[in-house]
C-alpha cells in the first residue's frame, strides 16, 4: 500500500527477548540482499499497521506477536522511491523465531551493534534503542 504522497507503507518489528534485539538478514534473490534488517513488510491495503505488522512476523519468522507498541515512524529514499516506515517494540510473542526464507537471524544488545551492517534507513533507529524500554 502507498501513502497519499506515493511512499511504500512498511511495517517493521523491534522485536525484544532478554534485552537483547532480533535482527534478520535479507536473503539472496530480495532487494538489498545482504543488508540486515528489523523483521516486518509491506502494509497491504485496507490492513492496519498492527495487523500487517502481526501477519509479517507470522509469515517471515513462525512466531505471534502478543504485545506491540508503536514507537516511530520514519521516511526514507530509496533509488527505487520513498518507503514510510513505521517502527514498533515487540515486547511479548509466542512461539520460537524460525525463518521461513531461508534468512539468518540474530540477537543483538543495545549500544553494541555494528550499524553498518543494516540498512540504510536504520542507521539512526539502531543507536537510539535502550533496554529496558522508556
Amino acid at each position: 500500500m502507498v501513502d497519499a504522497s506515493g511512499a511504500l507503507m512498511v511495517v517493521a518489528g523491534i522485536v525484544w527477548k532478554d534485552g537483547l534485539f532480533l535482527g534478520v538478514e535479507r536473503p539472496e534473490g530480495k532487494a538489498h540482499a545482504g543488508w540486515w534488517e528489523f523483521p516486518g513488510g509491506k502494509v497491504e491495503p485496507g490492513e492496519s499497521l498492527e495487523a500487517a505488522l502481526i501477519r509479517e512476523l507470522e509469515e517471515e519468522l513462525s512466531f505471534t506477536s502478543t504485545r506491540l507498541v508503536f514507537w516511530r515512524e520514519k521516511r526514507f529514499v530509496y533509488p527505487q522511491g520513498p518507503v514510510q516506515l513505521n517502527f514498533f517494540h515487540v515486547t511479548h510473542f509466542t512461539g520460537d523465531v524460525v525463518p521461513r526464507e531461508g534468512q539468518r537471524f540474530a540477537w543483538f544488545t543495545p549500544g553494541q551493534a555494528d550499524v553498518s551492517i543494516f540498512l540504510p534507513a536504520n542507521g539512526d533507529i539502531v543507536p537510539a534503542l535502550r533496554w529496558p524500554l522508556p
